[in-house]
């Protein structure tokens, strides 16, 4: 008898697990490869170690909803890549918006730099129909969360930070000079850091100027 006492339905969870986790590794291999139009199913269940069947079984929707799924988990870890440097900041006594959205850009766009070949996949324009429609609509809770920083009346701020911020995650991601990516993103972030909030005097500092995260 096997000493494994834990419920078949665990074990089957947990394989089921294993095997979803493989199919999108494989499959993000295969799209950074060949893109997604070029992309084979077969390639993928191939490197997975899985079955078609297994497939269709955790992405119903085959390699339209495999790249999904990868955008959708990407964009999870770049969601809490800024929200623990935000709050890291905050924990150093930084209370100025600007400082905050600065922190939480900057681990974003780390974030870009780590991932650099998922990233770019992603931005390319080779992906399945409607995609850029559903990327666009994961960029309004990016602006949503950045509009969250600041006050009621600074919704157009929000917006154009996070355009532009959006506009350099694009070029890190593409770039094929990441030195120069780097220091582009770093002078981006200065220039933004720069931008007078509405309604502030144009000669006013941030509140916070020697709590700047680094």
């Amino acid at each position: 008898m096997s000493s494994d006492t834990r419920p078949v339905t665990t074990r089957t969870s947990e394989r089921g697990a294993a095997t979803r986790g493989a199919l999108l590794e494989a499959a993000k291999q295969v799209f950074v490869a060949s893109g997604f139009a070029e992309a084979g199913v077969t390639e993928v269940v191939a490197r997975a170690n899985a079955s078609v069947g297994s497939l269709y079984h955790h992405f119903s929707g085959g390699k339209a909803e495999l790249y999904t799924a990868l955008f959708d988990e990407f964009q999870d870890r770049q969601i809490q890549r800024s929200k623990r440097a935000t709050q890291a900041a905050r924990a150093a006594g930084v209370t100025d918006p600007m400082e905050l959205l600065i922190a939480g850009a900057r681990a974003y766009l780390e974030g870009c730099f780590e991932e650099r070949e998922l990233s770019a996949l992603f931005l390319r324009g080779d992906g399945p129909p409607g995609f850029e429609v559903y990327m666009r609509e994961r960029l309004g809770e990016w602006v949503r969360r950045n509009a969250a920083l600041f006050d009621e009346d600074e919704g157009a701020l929000a917006v154009v930070i996070t355009g532009a911020l959006a506009a350099v995650a694009q070029h890190v991601s593409l770039s094929e000079d990441v030195a120069a990516a780097r220091r582009l993103a770093d002078e981006a972030l200065v220039i933004i850091r720069g931008i007078r909030r509405p309604g502030r005097p144009a000669d006013e500092p941030p509140a916070d100027p020697a709590a700047r995260p680094a």
